[in-house]
């Protein structure tokens, strides 16, 4: 009987070990699963190329979440370091490259930068009693504002001694992944072996324990938002140095990538716990998802709600942990870390055999004879970029091509991870209709070398060679809406502009084009003009606005047609009668809209054509036959006078 307790005993501890053990290490265990995963479902994933690329993409997301994992155990949140990172970039390369500032007292001014914001937080938070949230949520706006208003909205050049932080080492050794690696130490010995570390953990358990217990609560929250700030400075150097450029519209959302890497790394939101590896793991999951999902076409629509249900699935196995009494996961004390690294060496392990298997199921998946193409949109939220894809799908589908679109979601960053999956898994040719112009040059470069083709659609790059651009001229169509607008007017009036999202190309252009088809017409007075960011909503909100210091408003011109329907939803019943309304981009609802008469115009550049002509030349080019270096679509202005017969 004794016998048989004791068996049942040592059999329940030995599954409750295992238990524990997964629970305590819940995030190695995901990354463990998601890499034999992917493995399993992608030839393409298992190469040093792209194992690199997950790298890279892991680096700003994990130098950021370092800095909050800091926020987090001390019971705090911060919401500002994306912008942070935007503001501290565009600073070096403002002082650097427009005011001759040199490039060590730059490179130094962009970590005061970051260190000021992270103060202002800190004293927000520990002085004004304000919660962090709404500190750092002010933050977030107040950085990304002054971002903006230092670069004039457009991406400033970066310095190139600056810029070799995105390059490789010996080729190969990405250096992003250095830095990840080297501030990832740095966060690990301030969590493990600092006062400050301590404190951190210390307020995060129990704040009032902290205070009684002789510790500076107020001060030490100063440090460790400044201690965010630097990570966030340090993160929007490495972002602008893959990019070549500090883009003012940088890092938007990155803040929410960061504590999502926090908590999925296993930080409790409550504070208390976290440690700087559990981060870093945290990280490598998202980046493991986004690249793993890019290789298996996932829409990005769907890898949105994928990565939703992660976060989620993390903070419900930190409340199961702790409901199992599970070990904090901490870095404050000395004990296990011999434990934690043989864990670790043995998580290597096991995922290197199992990968190593799953990788014979790929040795014959190379015999596919569709050529294979990638095509990576600045963002699938406008129908103009709709419409470029299902021109691109279905010739892809008639030719018999198999066509890979992804969405950067107006986020150069995330553009260049989907530009380097594409030249990592050796596409046959990749089309891109870049973010910005600036942004793209360098993952172009690399398609380059790797000898793949590529055809921009749309916008152009700079600095680098493209083999084909297909696009219809911003700049031309802007000075047909201007001239549109102004012909309708009988030559004099008054009119306000809503422009495209700032730092854009798009957006640049157009208003270039606007400003010179103007000058013809001196009558025509400009009394405002105001981003509303190519979106609908915006441009409801931005007219109403408008309207209320411009009541007298006879005309508006619009760099899409998203912004000019909202537009119109503001100018209510005027749309159409005392108001001229002049859009950009023929999409269907802007037809519609001029059908009814309420859009007087739409300056349209046959979206469904550049998606079409642009798989064209990609077929081609990957073949190796000739294309042209520039095809131009014409733009055409259609009224209600020719809408019938336009068919886009």
């Amino acid at each position: 009987m004794a016998t048989d307790t004791l068996k049942s005993t040592t059999g329940a501890s030995g599954a409750s070990g295992i238990r524990r053990l997964l629970l305590d290490n819940g995030a190695l265990t995901a990354l463990i699963v998601l890499v034999i995963a992917m493995s399993a479902l992608s030839g393409d994933f298992l190469t040093t190329d792209n194992l690199l690329n997950v790298g890279v993409q892991a680096a700003v997301t994990a130098i950021l979440a370092f800095g909050v994992t800091f926020v987090i155990v001390s019971a705090g949140i911060d919401l500002s370091v994306g912008s942070v990172a935007a503001l501290s970039a565009t600073v070096l390369a403002w002082s650097a490259t427009q005011h001759g500032v040199p490039v060590v007292l730059a490179v130094i001014l962009a970590i005061a930068t970051g260190i000021a914001a992270g103060l202002v937080n800190g004293f927000l938070i520990a002085y004004g009693k304000l919660p962090p949230f709404i500190a750092t949520l002010a933050m977030l706006s107040v950085a990304r504002g002054l971002s903006l208003v230092i670069s004039q909205g457009s991406p400033i050049a970066f310095p190139d001694s600056v810029s070799h932080l995105g390059d490789t080492l010996g080729g190969w050794l990405p250096v992003p992944v250095l830095v990840m690696i080297a501030m990832g130490l740095v966060a690990a010995f301030v969590l493990g072996r600092t006062y400050i570390g301590r404190s951190m953990y210390a307020i995060g358990g129990n704040e009032e324990a902290a205070r009684l217990s002789g510790l500076r609560v107020s001060k030490q929250k100063l440090a460790i938002y400044a201690l965010s700030g630097v990570f966030a400075a340090a993160a929007g150097i490495v972002l602008a140095s893959r990019l070549s450029s500090a883009q003012p519209q940088a890092a938007d959302g990155y803040e929410l990538d960061a504590i999502a890497a926090v908590v999925i790394g296993g930080a409790s939101l409550a504070g208390g716990t976290g440690k700087a590896s559990g981060t870093l793991i945290g990280a490598l999951i998202l980046a493991v998802l986004r690249n793993g999902l890019n290789l298996l076409s996932v829409s990005a629509f769907w890898q949105q709600v994928v990565i939703g249900v992660v976060i989620a699935l993390a903070v419900l196995l930190d409340t199961v942990r702790r409901k199992a009494g599970a070990t904090p996961v901490s870095g404050a004390g000395g004990g296990g870390r011999g434990k934690q690294a043989t864990t670790y060496a043995l998580a290597a392990v096991v995922t290197v055999a199992i990968v190593g298997a799953t990788s014979f199921l790929h040795n014959d998946s190379s015999t596919s004879t569709k050529p294979k193409l990638g095509l990576s949109l600045s963002t699938l939220n406008n129908p103009f970029f709709v419409q470029i894809r299902s021109g691109a799908q279905a010739e892809a589908k008639k030719l018999g091509l198999d066509l890979t679109v992804t969405d950067a979601q107006n986020d150069a960053s995330q553009q260049a991870n989907q530009l380097q999956n594409f030249t990592s898994s050796n596409y046959g040719a990749i089309i891109v209709n870049p973010v910005d112009s600036d942004a793209a040059s360098n993952s172009v470069k690399a398609a380059d070398k790797a000898k793949i083709p590529v055809i921009a659609v749309d916008r152009g790059v700079n600095k680098a060679a493209v083999d084909t651009l297909v696009a219809s001229d911003n700049i031309a169509g802007g000075e047909l809406a201007a001239k549109t607008v102004a012909e309708k007017l009988g030559g004099t009036g008054k009119i306000v502009i809503l422009q495209g999202q700032a730092g854009t190309s798009a957006a640049r252009e157009r208003a270039e084009g606007f400003a010179k088809g103007l000058k013809a017409y001196p009558g025509i007075k400009v009394l405002a003009q105001q981003p509303a960011d190519f979106d609908r909503t915006k441009g409801l909100d931005v007219m109403s606005n408008l309207l209320q210091a411009h009541p007298d408003v006879q005309g508006v011109i619009a760099a899409n047609d998203e912004m000019a329907l909202g537009a119109i939803k503001a100018l209510g019943s005027k749309a159409g009668k005392s108001v001229s309304v002049v859009g950009f981009d023929g999409t269907p609802d802007g037809l519609t809209a001029v059908k009814k008469g309420t859009l007087y115009a739409s300056v349209a550049q046959q979206p469904s054509q550049l998606g079409k002509i642009a798989v064209d030349n990609a077929l081609r080019a990957a073949q190796g036959k000739k294309v042209e270096t520039t095809v131009k679509v014409p733009v055409k202005v259609v009224t209600k006078d020719n809408v019938a017969g336009f068919t886009g």
